[in-house]
């Protein structure tokens, strides 16, 4: 499994390095490397080290104005995982440096020459629409796929029908497990034994039990294996192999999830629509001591998502993942869910999540606030999922725990306790210690790295300066 970082709209596929290298009138040249890499955005820089600067799928481009060792630099652009390297000849080298090409081809890196007569800015343009063909392409598709799922869930036999049209879809098998592993149905064609063997494993990890994940994913004989948890009572899973990984089909068997769950679900009970009627109610501005009475008393949890696709199905999609019924979606990029506290939160892919602490029901107001502030700590610190965190009262031992991965970094306390103290200003804190306003800045960065924490947020900031207070 792996958690993407969300978007408030689908994301753009990334495009092959040969669609940008086919563009005659930017006369590229291939120098090294394979020319299959999957560019995702061009960035430019001239440091000597970009790794700080570089989120990785990258092509880098760069003139090599402070290149003084190129096996260092390539070293440094591969583990911050660039896709590839462009090089600009002119005006501070007439060709590539050979030292380049070689450290290129030794690691693998695929490193291309910009010609004097097209400067950087062509590339990037060229690239950036090359992705928006790739996207409005892959929009397209889902959309014809919602459509095609829709209209076979209307169908006599629905759930056949629905897995027929996923598996056409995506090219290539859809299967139904029941819980004990066996094919309940399936459509699409043939896949080999070990791939199906693999798909029933796979699908036998996902599940509903506490603690176990909603989606699982795999390779077996060439092709791409996924497993979803279907969010009846019924313990499905939805299993589907395709030849090809393209950024939409997660984003189909989210939608196939969501109709399956629903033409498999048990008709609800009194008490689950008693339920619903509660949140409903709660979410409209209900008083929380009246809805209370409304729901069993807990505890609950709230989480507040952010992400998705933007489709229809997205919210549900989500919502079957996590197990819930009980969600509602304010915006289109928005979900807001409540689900018992005995069920295992784990991040979802495309989402961004922000937990609540367990509480009563009487108490979701204050749960409500918290998942809020738990989703957008988890956006601003890009971490697919945040939970709420309870500081506590403060005593010696727990303060010394918290700046422990400062320990033996003397200047870096005292630049964040000075920081601290002057309420975030860079030029105070620079001439409070002496140093350069850019010397201040990296050590806060590398605090909030070594710390795992976003400096921005005011409780982080009040409860570090309460650390360093009893510490």
């Amino acid at each position: 499994m792996s958690a993407q970082e969300p978007a408030s709209t689908p994301p753009a596929p990334p495009v092959p390095l040969a669609a940008l290298l086919a563009r005659r009138d930017l006369g590229l040249r291939l120098l090294a490397g394979p020319e299959d890499a999957a560019l995702h955005w061009v960035h430019t820089s001239e440091m000597a080290d970009p790794y700080p600067y570089l989120l990785g799928g990258e092509l880098l481009m760069t003139a090599g104005v402070q290149l003084s060792d190129p096996a260092r630099y390539v070293e440094r652009v591969v583990e911050a995982g660039a896709a590839a390297l462009g090089f600009g000849v002119t005006p501070v080298y007439d060709t590539v440096p050979a030292e380049l090409v070689e450290a290129c081809t030794r690691h693998g890196l695929p490193l291309i020459e910009v010609p004097p007569q097209t400067p950087f800015t062509a590339v990037a343009r060229a690239l950036w629409r090359l992705m928006a063909q790739a996207r409005l392409q892959e929009l397209r598709r889902v959309t014809e796929a919602q459509q095609s799922l829709a209209t076979a869930a209307a169908r006599p036999a629905p759930v056949p029908a629905v897995l027929g049209a996923l598996a056409s879809r995506l090219g290539g098998r859809a299967v139904l497990f029941a819980p004990d592993g066996t094919e309940s149905a399936a459509a699409g064609r043939s896949i080999p034994d070990a791939a199906s063997r693999a798909l029933a494993d796979l699908a036998g990890v996902v599940g509903p039990r506490p603690g176990g994940p909603a989606t699982a994913s795999g390779n077996s004989g060439g092709l791409r294996l996924a497993a979803y948890a279907l969010g009846s009572a019924d313990g499905l899973t939805l299993g589907v192999a395709s030849e090809h990984h393209e950024p939409g089909n997660h984003t189909i068997a989210g939608v196939a999830v969501v109709l399956l769950s629903l033409l498999t679900a048990p008709r609800q009970a009194a008490d689950s629509a008693v339920r619903d009627a509660a949140l409903v109610r709660l979410l409209v501005g209900e008083a929380p001591a009246d809805t209370a009475r409304m729901l069993d008393p807990g505890p609950w949890t709230v989480v507040h998502a952010r992400g998705g696709d933007g489709t229809p199905f997205a919210a549900a999609a989500l919502a079957a993942a996590l197990g819930t019924p009980l969600f509602e979606t304010p915006e289109a990029t928005a979900v807001r869910l409540l689900l018992p506290a005995s069920t295992a939160v784990v991040a979802q892919p495309d989402w961004t999540l922000g937990v609540s602490a367990p509480v009563e029901a009487r108490d979701l107001a204050a749960a409500d606030t918290q998942a809020a502030r738990a989703v957008r700590r988890a956006l601003t610190t890009r971490k697919p999922l945040v939970r709420h965190r309870d500081a506590g009262p403060f005593s010696a031992d727990a303060a010394r725990a918290r700046l422990a991965p400062l320990a033996g970094s003397p200047a870096l306390v005292e630049t964040l306790r000075t920081w601290l103290s002057l309420h975030g200003s860079w030029d105070r804190t620079a001439a409070a210690m002496g140093i350069h306003r850019n010397t201040v800045r990296q050590r806060i960065a590398r605090v909030g790295t070594l710390l795992d924490e976003d400096l921005d947020d005011p409780d982080v900031r009040m409860e570090l300066w309460f650390a360093l207070r009893h510490g």
